[in-house]
């Protein structure tokens, strides 16, 4: 009798033992198909998000040199400019951490915008005096300023606003799917509960 009741539990300890060991493979198996999906798509994500606009500007261009006793030489030039302006975000260059053991995954940095403008130069109503002459190093010197002046707009105009909110939507793609898969997106080690933290946070 005891022989029996001894091997009876056994078999219920084999039995409890193997279900567990199961359900703990299962789980893990479940875990590592959850972060190879996790970071699939975070690849997914991880792409050039580009902002295009353009821009026409007209510029009047005028100097003068004293030449002797009085005598000044002058020369003028209008100066008309079409611009394509892009604000571009490289996602290939986010970088994140995944910790499976507790459903998280850590975005550590985000890749700064870079501006690239593409300047188109016309010139108009060229006039000069026969001692101040146009030559290339003036052209070159007015494209580079008039470069300058316009790079310095549009870092402050909506072009920079339009990229930033395609980035937010490139992110929040990442956010939705953490939490549709129950794990927690942070940011710089803080846990974004919404979409409106993770507006502000960025």
């Amino acid at each position: 009798m005891k022989k029996f009741i001894l091997g009876v539990l056994l078999t219920i300890i084999a039995v409890a033992g193997y279900w567990y060991f199961n359900d703990k493979n299962q789980s893990k198996t479940q875990l590592d198909q959850t972060s190879q999906l996790i970071e699939k798509e975070v690849k997914n994500v991880s792409k050039l998000v580009v902002t295009e606009s353009s821009y026409a500007q007209i510029f009047t261009y005028k100097n003068s040199e004293n030449i002797f006793m009085g005598i000044t030489a002058r020369k003028k030039a209008i100066v008309a400019v079409n611009t394509k302006a892009t604000v571009s975000y490289d996602l290939s260059n986010l970088n994140y951490e995944i910790f499976p053991e507790n459903k998280t995954l850590r975005i550590t940095s985000i890749p700064n915008p870079e501006l690239n403008i593409y300047p188109e130069f016309d010139f108009y109503d060229v006039t000069q005096d026969y001692l101040n002459q146009f030559n290339a190093e003036d052209y070159n010197a007015i494209k580079k300023r008039v470069t300058k002046q316009i790079r310095k707009k549009i870092q402050t105009s909506s072009v920079m606003d339009n990229a930033e909110n395609r980035l937010l939507s490139e992110i929040q793609k990442i956010f939705v799917l953490t939490r549709t898969l129950g794990w927690t997106l942070e940011y710089h080690k803080q846990p974004i509960q919404s979409e409106k933290e993770l507006e502000i946070l960025l």
